[in-house]
């Protein structure tokens, strides 16, 4: 006997799934599922059975052999309760089931929390596979703003440090050593200095105006700080920074490392801002403050990159600073096949990008195709961020060798120069939350298209997967660090409640029980001696724990999301705001199919930790 799964051409329930406010004649991936009828169903003998479920999100492609399946379309979506578009979604025709001799109306019986996890399983074991191990991974795809990939008709990829990822060390080291000679030339003394990864991480911010690094809390507030590559105290911090906020809106003081693409430039200023302090820089080079100094890096390493040496280095020897992902090119040949127009938008010029690309995807793609054949339109020197906010004029590249003549709209199979996300949005007839766009820069990416085309995003950063290892290997060490301060804040609130027993019997009033208030003085006094001392003890056991937190990632600056223990870094806070989904790469799409219905998770907030002991305590009550 066949399953249900089987006779409807393997089609199950997507776990992830809300029901959507579909139209009553049919019954579709969002509502309600129907049990077949199995005496009315034919036996399957020598023929065999047509595949019945097409994977296509394209409405005609979908019905042309067996018209099993409808696809909700942009005239005919709706919202559901999370607020998201039903476009896209599958949905299964009445009429075919009842062709099949399966009641429409017949539901599948029994409490839906069981039999759910009845057809999961179902599917689970036609999969042979479950696709939830490798999302509660380091390569999982996380969601901050509930987005479904149905909806989405365009998919917009940046190209560095997202469709390709170099070796860090490889490439900004190079960087850097170009940026070094150029400082040389200049005059700057660089003798004796070396590319140290280590020394920033992303997130943090550079304070041209003191010549420090810093990293802040999602508030804003300065957490840890690097004077050159010296860190400061704990007390030197708050001395420094005690009055004061981290504010990226003020751009002549403040410089957020957005990318990885600022490693080089960050270790080369704090490394001067050293040879600056001790009277290195000689006079020649002109009377500099710490700002001043951060300009001579910036141009040094703009040189670096302007003049092309750096990029024909790599463009001559790729496979020694790009690290190949097989996985990639099948992950964005899925996105293609289920519908999804396919845009690369980069700031790269032609050149560099068409050799890169084929380096990093051609020899991963099937059937001879090449990069290119993924993309409905390319844009390079794309000029991010202005491409998301302003109009520039655009050019049709038309050889190989990148000669290019001017054009007003962009043509599937193209590729341009320039032009503006507009131009994108009018060519293809698709808008705002329809298109998601992917990279690896909070600002130039994520922030200006969701900012000023209400584009969905999604940010690329690598590092979430060293960081995720990091805090599954530091669980015991937070466990045990989080327990020692739980017990300070226990012995903390007995004390100040002695404290202040003292205090009112010091001025004649009793105190807050009878018994505190008929205890005698020498037995308070000694209870809060002994308390204090519990308390000083357990600090020398938290300061050093603290200190140590994160240092599995960077002992440094600790986590990358992360400022101290309990908050969120002003990475994380930007990431939040600006990022629909984040991941460490681009190849885990293949994991999650072009289908997937991701949802935020719940918000914690501060009450919580208290409605939550109420209802235990309540608990408790009721039981006894």
């Amino acid at each position: 006997m066949q399953s249900a799964a089987e006779v409807l051409g393997k089609f199950s329930a997507q776990r992830e799934t809300p029901p959507s406010m579909a139209a009553a004649h049919f019954i579709n991936n969002h509502g309600v599922f129907v049990r077949p009828n199995f005496a009315q169903i034919p036996k399957v003998g020598a023929r065999k059975a047509p595949t019945l479920c097409l994977c296509s999100s394209s409405s005609s492609s979908v019905g042309e052999k067996s018209e099993v399946f409808s696809v909700t379309s942009s005239s005919k979506c709706d919202v559901d309760y999370l607020g998201e578009s039903t476009k896209g979604d599958l949905n299964v025709k009445m009429e075919h089931l009842e062709a099949f001799g399966i009641d429409g109306q017949v539901t599948l019986e029994g409490p839906i929390e069981e039999v759910a996890k009845m057809e999961a399983e179902e599917a689970e074991d036609l999969l042979r596979k479950s696709p939830f191990s490798s999302r509660h991974s380091p390569r999982g795809i996380f969601c901050t703003r509930t987005l479904n990939l149905r909806s989405i008709s365009a998919i917009g990829y940046d190209m560095d440090y997202t469709l390709m990822h170099y070796n860090v060390m490889a490439w900004e080291g190079r960087a850097y050593d170009y940026c070094m000679e150029n400082l040389r030339n200049m005059g700057f003394p660089v003798d004796g200095l070396a590319f140290d990864p280590d020394l920033v991480i992303r997130g943090l911010v550079i304070d041209k105006e003191r010549g420090n690094l810093v990293k802040a809390d999602r508030f804003g507030y300065v957490k840890r700080a690097m004077h050159g590559t010296r860190m400061l105290s704990t007390r030197a911090v708050s001395e420094i920074y005690g009055r004061e906020l981290v504010d990226l809106r003020k751009e002549t003081r403040w410089e957020f490392l957005n990318t990885l693409f600022s490693v080089s430039e960050a270790v080369a200023y704090m490394q001067m801002v050293d040879r600056l302090d001790d009277g290195s820089v000689a006079a020649k080079v002109g009377p500099l403050d710490y700002k001043g100094l951060y300009k001579a890096v910036v141009k040094a390493l703009f040189r670096a990159h302007v003049e092309g040496q750096l990029k024909s280095e790599i463009m001559s020897k790729p496979e020694l600073f790009v690290e190949p992902d097989p996985e990639l090119p099948l992950a964005l040949l899925d996105q293609k096949e289920a519908g999804k127009k396919l845009l690369l938008i980069t700031n790269s010029d032609f050149l560099y990008t068409d050799k890169m690309m084929k380096h990093s995807f051609n020899r991963f793609l099937p059937n001879d195709m090449g990069w290119r054949d993924l993309f409905d339109i390319v844009i390079v020197s794309a000029r991010k961020p202005e491409f998301f906010q302003t109009s520039h004029p655009m050019y049709e590249v038309v050889t190989g060798e990148g000669l290019m003549r001017p054009c007003f709209k962009a043509s599937t199979g193209g590729v341009y120069s320039g032009g503006s996300a507009q131009m994108v949005e009018n060519s293809l007839n698709i808008h705002g939350d329809e298109i998601l766009y992917v990279g690896d820069h909070i600002y130039t990416d994520v922030s200006q298209s969701k900012v000023h085309l209400r584009w969905r995003t999604a940010l690329i950063c690598r590092e979430l997967e060293e960081e995720y290892n990091a805090l599954i290997q530091s669980r015991d060490h937070r466990e045990t660090l989080i327990d020692f301060i739980n017990q300070k804040e226990v012995v903390g609130d007995l004390f100040n409640q002695l404290r202040l027993a003292s205090q009112r019997r010091a001025k004649g009033r009793p105190a807050q029980t009878l018994s505190t208030t008929n205890m005698d003085y020498e037995e308070l006094t000694e209870s809060m001696q002994k308390l204090l001392i519990v308390m000083q003890r357990l600090d020398e056991k938290i300061a050093p724990m603290l200190e140590a937190d994160g240092e599995l990632f960077n002992r440094r600056w600790g986590f990358l999301s992360r400022a101290g223990l309990w908050d969120k870094s002003h990475l994380m806070r930007q990431i939040e705001k600006y990022a629909d989904i984040y991941t460490s790469r681009v190849s885990n799409f293949l994991h999650y199919t072009p289908f997937m219905y991701f949802r935020s998770q719940e918000q914690t907030l501060a009450h919580d930790s208290c409605s939550h002991y109420n209802w235990q305590h309540d608990e408790t009550e009721a039981s006894s």
